[in-house]
């Protein structure tokens, strides 16, 4: 799932993860593993997140996907493993301008 700004925005502040941007050196080696998706780091490893059925014409919502885990203290390494739901819900709260 490639998510807008704002809801990056807001991915990062229920996760506490850090988002990879696009101009990441890694990042054609992860769309070409996984796919096109905003790409999160957290201390456990690699996140995505997919949509979920929605709440509400108000709100979206996204899993997020665990795709891979540190291999090393320094979090410097990554071991992909098959996509395992985490069970984390990021709620999309619709901002209105």
């Amino acid at each position: 799932m490639k998510l807008t700004t704002e809801q990056v925005k807001q991915t990062v502040n229920q996760l506490g993860a850090r988002v990879l941007p696009d101009e990441h050196p890694a990042m054609p080696q992860l769309n070409s593993m996984f796919g096109e998706h905003t790409f999160f780091v957290d201390e456990t490893g690699l996140k995505v997140l997919e949509p979920t059925p929605s709440l509400g014409a108000e709100r979206q919502t996204g899993e997020v996907v665990s795709l891979a885990d540190w291999s090393d203290a320094e979090l410097t390494r990554l071991m992909a493993h098959e996509p395992e739901p985490t069970g984390v819900i990021v709620v999309f709260e619709h901002v209105r301008h």
